[in-house]
């Protein structure tokens, strides 16, 4: 996303603490290819996912754990979408996530989802979520196979977020983007599947008390708005 702000971000003290950890990359033109779309039948983990895909939930947001906030009639929110990386074998599953430049104007130093903005010319949120990944992390497409989308997530910032869920193919070696991605990491699945990992936590902002979900890792703090996604998935793998 370039040095854009951040769409879906929590704060964290981040040390290099896991060997899946890799170097950065200029940013460049990229050749769109297209993701995969084919089920796997063999896959057991492919299955629940697109299992908790099926299940009705209602959308999420930053204001789901404070209802007495008033929020603006006729607000207009602005269209964001983020990739959800499952990677590993079926038995150690993994999610990808990010660690923001420290260097960046607007939450530098921060944990987000591969995304961003979806620009005019993105066919749609998935194709966002993708071409993001591809600049950020150095996703290619064809090693994504798209499993759906997640219920749309609203932040504080003004954005309605896609969260597209996806599983990553082949062997994958993530190259950071120069200038926006500090770090690259994993988090297992099975920890961010397990609702009785997440935790209410709360902190002043814009002079009110405000709580939020929060899913510690390690030396990594993941809150907000990254964390309510995650919660919601977790709810619907663990219902």
């Amino acid at each position: 996303m370039g040095s854009s702000q951040p769409i879906v971000s929590s704060a964290a003290r981040i040390t290099s603490s896991t060997p899946k950890h890799w170097g950065s990359r200029p940013k460049s033109r990229l050749r769109r290819t297209k993701a995969v779309t084919t089920p796997d039948p063999s896959s057991a983990l492919e299955a629940r996912l697109r299992a908790a895909l099926a299940r009705r939930t209602d959308p999420s947001s930053d204001f789901d754990l404070n209802p007495d906030t008033v929020l603006p009639e006729g607000r207009r929110l602005r269209p964001a979408a983020v990739l959800v990386g499952v990677i590993g074998p079926d038995d150690a599953p993994e999610v990808i996530l990010t660690k923001r430049s420290s260097r960046l104007q607007h939450h530098p130093g921060q944990i987000a989802f591969p995304g961003g903005k979806q620009d005019a010319g993105d066919d749609g949120p998935v194709d966002a979520a993708l071409r993001e990944a591809e600049e950020e992390i150095g996703l290619p497409r064809d090693l994504v196979r798209v499993l759906g989308n997640l219920p749309p997530h609203e932040t504080v910032t003004g954005f309605t977020v896609t969260p597209v869920l996806a599983r990553i193919t082949g062997d994958f070696v993530p190259v950071a983007e120069a200038g926006e991605v500090a770090e690259v990491f994993r988090v297992p699945l099975a920890h961010l599947s397990d609702p009785a990992r997440f935790r209410i936590e709360g902190r002043r902002w814009r002079g009110q008390q405000r709580q939020y979900y929060t899913v510690p890792w390690g030396p990594y703090y993941i809150w907000g708005a990254t964390a309510r996604i995650l919660r919601g998935l977790a709810g619907r793998l663990d219902p």
